[in-house]
C-alpha cells in the first residue's frame, strides 16, 4: 500500500472524524480516498464487512473502474486522515501507472474471497439446500467477464 501512498505525498490529507461517513452506498461520487492514518469501517447495510488501518488503502476504486455505484458505505472509525481525489477517472487516465497497485489490490481481495468460497464449498458440498450453492457462486465468478473489452479511446464515437 506503500505504493498508492508515494502519489500523494505532496497532498495533504483531509481530516474526518469519527462517525463521518465518506461514501455511501447505492450513489456515485467520482472520488477515490486513500487512508493515511485512522481507522475506517466498510459496511453494507447494517453490516459491518471490514475494518480497515493500514495506511495507502484505497476505496471507491471498484465504482470508477466499473462506472456503478458505491457498493458499501466507509466511516470513520476513529478520527482518522484520507487523501481525497477528486475527479477519480481523470486521476486514473492520468496516472496510468496508479493502476498497478489498484490491480494488486483487487487480485488480493478476490484470492481471499475465493479461498473463503472454496473453504465454503468444502464445508457444505453434501448440502442440498441453499449452503449447497457455493458450487454455483464459484463457478459464476470464474466464468463472469465481460463480452468484450476495449480501451476508451478505441470505441466507436457512437458508444
Amino acid at each position: 500500500m506503500s505504493l498508492i501512498l508515494r502519489y500523494f505525498s505532496d497532498r495533504e490529507p483531509a481530516h474526518l472524524t469519527e462517525g463521518e461517513i465518506i461514501m455511501t452506498e447505492g450513489h456515485r461520487s467520482d472520488r477515490l480516498f486513500v487512508l493515511a492514518e485512522g481507522a475506517l469501517e466498510v459496511y453494507r447495510g447494517d453490516v459491518s464487512i471490514a475494518m480497515v488501518t493500514e495506511p495507502g488503502s484505497v476505496f471507491g476504486e471498484m465504482s470508477i473502474l466499473l462506472d456503478v455505484d458505491h457498493t458499501a458505505n466507509v466511516r470513520a472509525a476513529t478520527d482518522a486522515k484520507v487523501h481525497i481525489v477528486d475527479g477519480a477517472k481523470r486521476f486514473i487516465e492520468d496516472n496510468p501507472s496508479f493502476l498497478l497497485p489498484i490491480a494488486h489490490l483487487l487480485a488480493m481481495r478476490l484470492n481471499n474471497s475465493t479461498a473463503y468460497l472454496v473453504d465454503l464449498k468444502r464445508q457444505f458440498q453434501d448440502y442440498k439446500d441453499h449452503f449447497g450453492m457455493v458450487d454455483e457462486v464459484l463457478e459464476s465468478l470464474a466464468h463472469e467477464q465481460e463480452e468484450q473489452f476495449m480501451p476508451d479511446d478505441e470505441l466507436p464515437d457512437d458508444t
